[in-house]
């Protein structure tokens, strides 16, 4: 699949943070005293196993911001899957430099590329019910955007970004605002006409009181099977339904069969397994 945009002003300062980390007050102690200035080396970046790309030039920043004279040679692209053994880039320049910006540029990119992976897959379970896959605000503080662009290059869709994307009334809202109806209908005064309001519901009788209230999408929290279709049923063709809650692959595609049209995945962002990447010089 072709990867959504990703623009260097969004990621570059989060690479930076991750270099000045790591390089900490001295910089790296090991290669500047064992390896001379000015020495060449050529190193591949490989995948020790098959997966679905993301953040490739996310992770390559690493080396030309650490040093501007690193040439860099890309081989496949985000969204793209690869096997097992394949050479995703080759960096030529100083080897103090290569093996400086080395870490956090493996990081990074087996962080993204093992959320890409790990949405691709479960994509795949749910598709065939017509149902969408997105990932939630469970993300690494610092690496949201980085985090839901690899998401995107696996094949889901994004939930919020942050609080200012849409209104989400989740049961501590309801709590404290006195009820359902008071907590819709403040949201609706208190924000402009093209913010959707989303509630979230966790038995079919809030689910009505929902649908009453006209809001555009339901999140169906913690529901059985049965619930879940029951719901469907009595939402088609009034809001959106979204499922949410411990939702994994081994309950994914039981789940997209009910036939929610959205299925809320906080396990992407905060517990998908890094896919396997390393540096290995010629």
């Amino acid at each position: 699949m072709s990867a959504p945009a990703l623009y260097p002003l969004l990621y570059e300062p989060l690479v930076r943070r991750a270099l000045e980390e790591d390089l900490g007050r001295a910089g790296d102690l090991t290669s500047d005293a064992v390896l001379p200035p000015g020495l060449p080396a050529v190193a591949d970046i490989v995948a020790r196993r098959a997966g679905r790309l993301a953040g490739l030039p996310a992770a390559l920043s690493a080396f030309r911001l650490l040093d501007p004279a690193v040439e860099i040679t890309v081989g496949p692209g985000d969204g793209e899957d690869v096997e097992a053994g394949a050479v995703l880039a080759t960096v030529r320049g100083a080897a103090r430099s290569i093996l400086s910006a080395e870490r956090t540029a493996l990081n990074l990119l087996g962080r993204l590329c093992g959320i890409a992976t790990a949405t691709r897959d479960l994509a795949a379970l749910v598709a065939p019910h017509g149902a969408r896959v997105v990932c939630t605000r469970k993300t690494t503080p610092g690496l949201r955007t980085l985090e839901k662009y690899a998401v995107r290059c696996g094949g889901g869709g994004n939930h919020r970004f942050g609080l200012d994307d849409a209104v989400l009334i989740k049961d501590n809202h309801v709590a404290l605002a006195g009820g359902l109806r008071t907590a819709v209908e403040r949201a609706r005064a208190g924000v402009g006409h093209l913010v959707k309001i989303e509630l979230e519901v966790d038995s079919l009788a809030q689910l009505r009181e929902a649908l009453e209230l006209g809001v555009d999408v339901v999140l169906l929290d913690n529901m059985s099977l049965d619930e879940l279709r029951e719901a469907v049923a009595l939402a088609k063709g009034r809001a959106l339904t979204e499922a949410s809650g411990g939702i994994r692959p081994e309950t994914a595609a039981a789940i997209a069969a009910t036939g929610v049209d959205l299925l809320s995945v906080g396990w992407l962002t905060h517990s998908a397994p890094g896919l396997d990447v390393a540096l290995d010089v010629r």
